[in-house]
């Protein structure tokens, strides 16, 4: 296993060829933390040994860098009211603002007030060369949503503008705070924009109201980003095939994460886009899930094939690691980086 190199990553995500094949992962699970670095992260008392933990798991299975989690919440998260979970979340239930009034007495979350130095507390435990990636603990409109209900939300952009446009501001603007402040860590090496836009066969918004609403605050959010020298990935969820350009042209962000062979399978995927932008990831997640060892294997090795010549690609799921994800399949998918070295 090659040692972790965050440069070869970098190379990927800014358009040139990495010298070896890379992974990629938003992030993995408790279970498979626990399985490669032998430990129990359930017994970790701080969350400064939660992520020593996930450091060493993530530098075990070959990656040049780790996700940093949000455990801390301290440092930005928009609160909202209890939600009902159980396979799945509601969209509706939860909701703290529902008008002007509620919008004004919200207690807004300060971002200059987060503990962000736990990323210089915790980037001694990174390997030589090995760099965080940091997010945020869900997008503008995954807060928005939270916040204010996926029905009311809709009815809201139609009924009250204004207000909608002020409460996309109030998450936007703390957003930019938050990647502004992570961006004066040295050991952040880049930042995921993470947000879900689209259902399987459409965008959750209407693209012009995406465009009016979240578009601007995420072109705000990479150019600062961008302005500290530092890559930009956008991992969104769904079919957002209507507003690949605005991601590619206005937003600018320099990858996407994301896909599902029912949506756009990666292969095809990236015939169409990675003269573009980066692609990350995009073995489909029920493919995974189901299909026997040598398959998944030979998929990500034709993968890595397809993608060898002109780059901008790292291996990885469509979306992330979860428990139910059988270990030998994740590990087949792995195996393939060391077939193509």
């Amino acid at each position: 296993m090659a040692k972790p190199d965050f440069g070869e990553l970098e190379k990927i995500l800014n358009g040139e060829l990495s010298s070896r094949p890379v992974l990629f992962e938003f992030f993995l699970n408790d279970k498979l933390y626990n399985h490669l670095t032998g430990k129990q992260i359930e017994n970790c008392t701080s969350n400064e040994e939660k992520i020593a933990i996930v450091i060493e798991a993530f530098r075990n299975a070959g990656y040049d860098y780790v996700t940093l989690p949000c455990w801390n919440t301290s440092t930005l998260k928009f609160k909202s009211g209890e939600k009902h979970k159980e396979e799945s979340i509601s969209l509706n239930e939860g909701s703290a603002i529902t008008d002007r009034a509620s919008f004004e007495a919200y207690s807004w979350p300060d971002p200059d007030l987060g503990d962000y130095d736990i990323i210089s507390r915790v980037a001694g435990y990174l390997p030589d060369k090995m760099k965080f990636i940091a997010h945020s603990d869900g997008g503008i409109l995954e807060n928005a949503i939270a916040l204010v209900g996926f029905e009311r939300l809709c009815f809201m952009i139609y009924e009250d503008e204004d207000l909608t446009k002020d409460i996309f501001d109030a998450i936007g603007s703390r957003l930019l705070k938050h990647y502004e402040h992570m961006c004066r860590y040295p050991a952040i090496g880049a930042c995921i924009v993470n947000d879900d836009w689209g259902f399987k066969t459409h965008t959750m918004l209407p693209p012009d109201v995406l465009r009016k609403f979240v578009f601007p605050w995420y072109k705000e959010i990479t150019t600062a980003v961008h302005r500290s020298g530092r890559p930009v990935i956008l991992h969104s969820c769904g079919n957002l095939t209507e507003v690949m350009d605005d991601i590619i042209e206005y937003i600018g962000v320099d990858a996407k994460h994301s896909f599902e062979d029912a949506i756009l399978p990666i292969e095809k995927a990236y015939e169409q886009y990675s003269s573009r932008i980066t692609l990350l990831g995009g073995m489909d997640m029920d493919f995974l899930a189901r299909a026997n060892p040598a398959d998944i294997k030979d998929r990500a090795v034709n993968l890595l094939k397809l993608t060898a010549a002109r780059g901008r690609y790292a291996l990885g799921s469509g979306n992330s690691i979860p428990e139910y994800m059988p270990f030998e399949n994740y590990f087949a998918m792995n195996s393939a980086v060391e077939e193509m070295i």
